[in-house]
């Protein structure tokens, strides 16, 4: 693990942009999709780029390999199972708490990588700029947040959901010598499998009409917010570790709301600001953290 250097900011910032535009398409994918068909075809389609990168490389896919297993417990724990556990869970949150919800996955990532890394102990000033990063989202989608009786249930699957997403970082980080085309075709490979049983039991999508707009939407989300996504986050893993790539859920919200200006004409409150210079703050102090974990090695 190295010091993030500009071009890691960089690729934080285009993954964070990316997964941001996820949330318009798939709402204009839902149009015509079930979520079970939209998770199934995100992944498919983002498998599809990937191999055919890795043929053309030259890499040779380890999917049926020996270490079968690592590529499939993460394809399940890092993508199948938090596609569902999110996906039924905000049908009954509001759209604000599920962003707070979902960026706790920092805090979940410090303590986890804590327990489970080498190199990635807690000290003061990480913990100081995970909160700091946190305490931005909580502060821009603070208005009107309610967890009841009624939604207490689906709030804790979007939790548990995301805290999958750091278990699948950190089981990533154990194939950090493996190739990196290879090991995201693999996991995208096993976790296709998973769901084609599940897709088709459950929605049967050979009987869908689906518009243009929702397929144009579909095969951005697995080509690009998937699998060029996917081999983003690996080389951010790899290089700057699971609490450094985990700070893009903090950015995520952020960007969503900018997009929103951008293609939607909403508006931008000081709270976006305010929000925004958290973040920024938080980061760097996890940046900070990270060249004392380096130097002290």
């Amino acid at each position: 693990m190295r010091e993030p250097k500009l071009i890691d900011y960089f690729l934080l910032t285009v993954l964070s942009l990316i997964w941001a535009s996820a949330f318009f398409n798939i709402k204009i994918a839902t149009y015509s999709y079930g979520p079970v068909t939209i998770a199934f075809l995100r992944i498919f389609f983002g498998a599809i780029p990937v191999i055919a990168l890795c043929f053309f490389k030259g890499i040779k896919i380890e999917a049926f390999s020996k270490d079968w297993y690592w590529f499939a417990s993460i394809g399940l724990i890092n993508l199948v199972i938090p596609f569902f556990l999110i996906a039924y869970g905000v049908q009954k949150v509001q759209s604000n708490l599920a962003a707070i919800l979902m960026a706790s996955t920092p805090l979940s990532a410090t303590l986890l990588a804590h327990l489970f890394t080498d190199n990635e102990k807690i000290n003061f000033i990480k913990v100081l700029g995970v909160l700091v990063g946190f305490s931005g989202i909580v502060f821009l989608f603070s208005d009107n947040v309610l967890i009841n009786e009624t939604n207490i249930f689906s709030a804790f699957l979007i939790l548990v959901g995301s805290t999958f997403y750091v278990i699948g970082g950190l089981l990533t980080i154990k194939l950090s010598k493996k190739k990196n085309e290879n090991v995201t075709a693999s996991i995208l490979i096993w976790a296709t499998i998973f769901l084609i049983p599940v897709t088709a039991y459950t929605e049967q999508p050979w009987n869908l009409n689906p518009s243009t707009e929702s397929t144009i939407s579909v095969i951005y989300l697995g080509v690009v917010a998937t699998g060029f996504a996917w081999l983003l986050r690996f080389r951010i893993l790899v290089n700057n570790g699971l609490v450094f790539q985990a700070q893009v859920a903090y950015l995520i919200p952020i960007f969503g709301v900018i997009l929103g200006y951008v293609f939607l004409k909403e508006l931008i409150t000081p709270k976006v600001l305010i929000a925004l210079i958290a973040v920024i703050i938080g980061i760097y102090l996890v940046k900070k953290s990270s060249k004392n974990d380096i130097v002290t090695q």
